[in-house]
């Protein structure tokens, strides 16, 4: 396991270049819950890209850089819509609280599309490392997206997860961080495990993955196979990066970015046509 501390300090770096068009604006009650609208100008119903921070669950920002700045760059000259979010940390919200608040954000967005200016029917959940956790999670139990109201997104992209097989992490040598992300109970490790919960076909995913950490890929195509073969569609891209490059490359490095626009355009034609 290479996962090393790179889990909770890759791209804690604030957010210089790109300036939201909509900053810090409320989804739900706490002051955690929180998002900021990368809109493109002009645009009254842009497809929309919500992205869900990293950080080992216990820390992290939808202004730093390296969730933010190249996406952005990349995609709102091309009429996509960027939205980074925050969400409850540990220890006030564990994983499966995390993923209730990525859900109401969803909701959130959804529900005011219109005043929003985003297209409520093309919307695409992503998120790194613990972020792409939780947006997982939400993929395994669709249940958490229908109470709060949300619809299922067109698709998943899951950006290095920082855990798809909860049970077989813990259940081998891991990082004391998942000791306080998911507890010592196999019930409650089994509950917030994509692998464990995914019962049903989902929406499409595609599971980026460091092939440079021991555990990513093969947790990345072990869920992606049991999605396929229970009838949903799902793909795997192992690159060769780090934890925190694949969350910062996004939107610069031209291969990776062209690989992850052709999932979405294959998506949507709203996404194909950007």
């Amino acid at each position: 396991m290479r996962l090393l501390s790179t889990l909770l300090l890759a791209g804690f770096v604030a957010c210089a270049n790109a300036a939201p068009s909509l900053s810090d604006a409320a989804y739900g009650p706490e002051p955690e819950q929180r998002f900021d609208l990368h809109a493109p100008p002009g645009t009254q119903s842009a497809p929309l890209i919500l992205m869900v921070h990293g950080g080992g669950w216990i820390r992290g920002d939808k202004e730093m850089g390296r969730v933010v700045d190249n996406k952005v760059e990349r995609w709102l000259p091309r009429g996509i819509a960027f939205v980074s979010i925050n969400y409850r940390m540990q220890p006030k919200a564990p994983p499966l609280e995390q993923a209730r608040d990525v859900a109401r954000a969803l909701a959130y967005i959804e529900k005011n599309s219109a005043r929003l200016g985003v297209d409520r029917s093309n919307i695409v959940l992503m998120g790194h490392s613990a972020g792409a956790h939780l947006i997982a999670l939400l993929a395994a139990r669709p249940e958490l997206l229908a109470e709060a109201g949300a619809k299922t997104p067109l698709g998943f992209v899951l950006l290095d997860s920082g855990a798809l097989d909860v049970p077989a992490i813990m259940n081998a040598r891991h990082f004391r961080l998942y000791d306080r992300a998911f507890g010592s109970s196999p019930a409650d490790w089994a509950a917030a495990s994509p692998f464990h919960q995914l019962r049903h076909a989902t929406a499409p995913i595609l599971a980026v993955c460091s092939n440079r950490r021991e555990e990513a890929c093969p947790q990345a195509w072990a869920f992606a196979a049991k999605a396929v073969g229970l009838g949903g569609l799902a793909e795997v891209l192992p690159l060769d990066k780090t934890h925190g490059d694949i969350n910062a490359q996004l939107g610069a490095d031209p291969a990776y970015t062209a690989a992850v626009e052709n999932f979405l355009g294959r998506l949507s034609p709203a996404f194909a046509s950007k």
